[in-house]
């Protein structure tokens, strides 16, 4: 079973739900699709293997090239201009879709590799850990993302997706082949307004779902909602200041008898008497 743990922004307890729901399911496979800003090897330390992942990019040969336009018409991600007579390659804003190469009429444009990225993967005592990170500078890592899903082993883990935070195209890219979405949320008027945006991304893609309210208070919107929405509640998550200080020097809390309910009664309302 795939579970995908989003949340409308960073900083809501994502990645320490993700983590400490992977370590108390045996043998779960962990995957950081954050691929801006990985974090899940801090809780997961190892040593991993590294890929370099590259994507396609346009490569202009400007003495065949009759400078028609085409290809800059075609481009609606503005990778490629026209400008002084040659046209010119943008390749940070180039999303592979190979179309340029395919309407230019005399053959003048050619693929070359560039590298964006790379994956990682390891393992962490039975659980296998895949990250991904993309280079400085660059604008989009939904390949980086694609690779690291299909690095997943299914043979037989569980598998929990900690996704990119948002709703833009990275998130939709991890949480598309989720059988389960794990929405968590902060009971703040802003994260209430965060957890609106992804609770409408699962819904556009017709997901099952469930709720994990971190930093629990007396503040009951995130409650309210839920109920009008009919969204299940797995779990809310005290504000804690001792699980808090051990989260934030990279220990998992799970490992704590203390603190290892909060995650097994999110692993049991999903799984149910599967667990």
């Amino acid at each position: 079973m795939k579970i995908a743990v989003l949340s409308g922004k960073g900083g809501t307890g994502k990645t320490f739900v993700s983590v400490n729901l992977a370590y108390v399911l045996n043998e779960a496979t962990y995957v950081d699709c954050d691929v801006e800003e990985p974090n899940g090897n801090l809780y997961f330390k190892g040593d991993y293997q590294e890929k370099i992942v590259e994507v396609d990019v346009p490569e202009i040969n400007h003495d065949t090239c009759i400078r028609c336009g085409k290809c800059v018409d075609f481009c609606k991600f503005n990778a490629l201009a026209l400008i002084l007579d040659k046209v010119r390659v943008f390749s940070q804003l180039c999303h592979s879709c190979g179309g340029c190469k395919l309407v230019c009429p005399v053959g003048a444009i050619n693929e070359k590799k560039k590298p964006i990225g790379v994956v990682k993967s390891g393992m962490y005592e039975n659980h296998q850990i895949i990250s991904g990170e993309m280079y400085i500078k660059e604008e989009t890592g939904v390949k980086i993302i694609d690779e690291i899903l299909d690095a997943v082993s299914l043979d037989k883990n569980d598998v929990v997706i900690d996704c990119p935070p948002g709703n833009g195209c990275s998130v939709m890219a991890s949480i598309k082949d989720a059988d389960y979405c794990v929405l968590v949320a902060e009971p703040t008027i802003f994260g209430l307004h965060n957890l609106k945006m992804v609770y409408e991304l699962s819904r556009v893609f017709n997901k099952k779902i469930g709720l994990v309210i971190n930093k629990a208070s007396d503040n009951q919107m995130i409650n309210d909602f839920a109920n009008e929405e009919n969204i299940e509640i797995l779990q809310e998550i005290p504000f804690d200041k001792d699980m808090g200080y051990l989260n934030s020097v990279g220990e998992i809390v799970s490992k704590n008898k203390k603190y290892r309910k909060y995650f097994e009664v999110i692993a049991e309302k999903i799984f149910g008497d599967r667990l």
